[in-house]
């Protein structure tokens, strides 16, 4: 070689090369694959770096985000609502929306990537719009006198219409970025595919799970002299 680099008092060679097309992580995976084939002497060691070991270190990074975001949202919750287990009643609609981004985006293709954790931390913000809607319908409900099981119900088919137009409208307004529109849509449509899939399926599981997961874990017996209070 023309000079001799070193890194961290190690002599080093540095082997460049892009990835014409494909996910980077997996391209760096084939490239270890690869130099694992080569027999090498046992003082010699390889690994990825460049912007493969950045991304590595994002990933980490937005994991920490998105558990910031769920905490966050839980407590600003607890404050709204002044209870600790309505928030929790809530916070159900994040794995739910979970399930419908995985499987948005393993039906559209979509490797695992930083825009797509972008769009997981989105996501938390917007599923549980939903969910505040239809538990503080139910308890405007109980303050009027309704049993649990009936304020269940009835707030349930009360918010059905306003919570299926808010996903319709906010999936709507996705759906160009999704499809890929525009310059630069490799980088904007695996957000906008994450967010989608995880509103669809959160809102379709919303209207059976959380009125269900409500009517579990809010016993009479642990709020209801709250709401015979406020009634008296």
């Amino acid at each position: 070689p023309a000079d001799i680099q070193r890194i961290g008092q190690k002599r080093v060679a540095v082997v460049s090369a892009h990835v014409d097309h494909g996910d980077l992580a997996l391209g760096g995976e084939e490239a270890l694959g690869l130099l694992a084939a080569i027999p090498h002497p046992p003082n010699v060691t390889s690994r990825i770096s460049g912007q493969a070991e950045e991304m590595e270190a994002s990933f980490t990074s937005l994991q920490l985000a998105l558990l910031l975001a769920l905490i966050l949202v839980y407590l600003v919750m607890a404050s709204l609502f002044e209870s600790l287990l309505h928030p929790f009643v809530i916070m159900f609609t994040a794995p739910l929306a979970a399930i419908g981004a995985v499987l948005g985006i393993y039906l559209a293709g979509v490797s695992i990537s930083v825009v797509v954790f972008i769009g997981a931390i989105l996501l938390v913000g917007i599923v549980v719009n939903n969910a505040i809607v239809l538990v503080d319908r139910v308890n405007r409900l109980r303050l009027e006198g309704l049993d649990r099981r009936t304020a269940v119900i009835t707030g349930a088919r009360q918010r059905f219409r306003p919570i299926m137009m808010t996903t319709i409208t906010t999936v709507l307004g996705l759906l160009p970025m999704a499809i890929g529109l525009g310059e630069a849509s490799e980088l904007r449509t695996p957000m906008a595919i994450t967010v989608i899939g995880g509103l669809l399926g959160a809102t379709l599981l919303t209207l059976v799970v959380i009125p269900v997961v409500y009517d579990l874990v809010d016993r009479k017996q642990i709020h209801g002299d709250v709401f015979e209070e406020a009634r008296a």
